[in-house]
This record gives C-alpha cells, structure tokens and sequence, in this order.
C-alpha cells in the first residue's frame, strides 16, 4: 500500500530566524524579483498552506531568505493514512474493546440545578 504524502509549510519560521517579523517585508523583495503580490497575498502565503505555488514565488523566496526548499517544505505522511494491521481473532476470543481502550471509560456527568434565591 502506498503511503499519502502531506506537508508543513514553514515560511513563518524561516522569516522569523532571517529576522523579518512581517509578512510584508517580503514585498520588495518579491517586487525586485519580478514578483508582484498585494499585501494580502503575501499574508496568505506566509500564514496558510499553500495549495498551489509558482515555482517563480518559490524560487524566488529561495532566493530572499537564502535557504533550501527542504527548510520550506518539510514532507510527512498524511494523517489517517498510518493503518494498524488487522488482527486475527483467535476462536472463541472476545471481540477487543474499541481501539484499545480496554476498561477506560468516562465518567457519566452529573449536571445539578443552582439555587441562585
């Protein structure tokens, strides 16, 4: 089974050890490059994970913040894609509690009305 791959994006991050501390102090540098962003698309870009990215915005914030695409981008598996293998039941066996959880349950809450007179 092939894995799904996901990613973190840490652009925040690298701005931050290259000492810019706002996003818009990637405009003119953007802007030199080529590149022109409103201050908004700039925000979105550092604060959110891309979905779709040029390669010229990649490239040029390679560029700027003098880093590797791996500091950027850092790949990880996909959360809910990791499966536990099946286990066969042995006959005559209990089913398992749900996922492990074995005799933890909850407590029931005890909701009691306020006398506020």
């Amino acid at each position: 089974m092939t894995a799904k791959l996901d990613y973190r994006w840490h652009l925040r991050k690298v701005m931050a050890d290259r000492g810019m501390f706002s996003t818009t102090d990637l405009i003119p540098p953007l802007a030199e490059r080529g590149i022109a962003l409103s201050t908004s698309q700039v925000y979105r870009l550092a604060v959110e994970r891309p979905e779709r990215l040029s390669l010229k915005i990649l490239m040029a914030l390679l560029d700027i913040l003098d880093c590797r695409m791996d500091d950027l981008i850092e790949p990880i598996a996909a959360a809910g894609t990791v499966k536990n293998p099946k286990k066969a039941a042995a006959a005559g066996a209990a089913p398992p509690a749900a996922d492990g959880l074995g005799d933890l349950r909850p407590k029931r809450a005890r909701i009691r009305g306020v006398d506020l007179s």
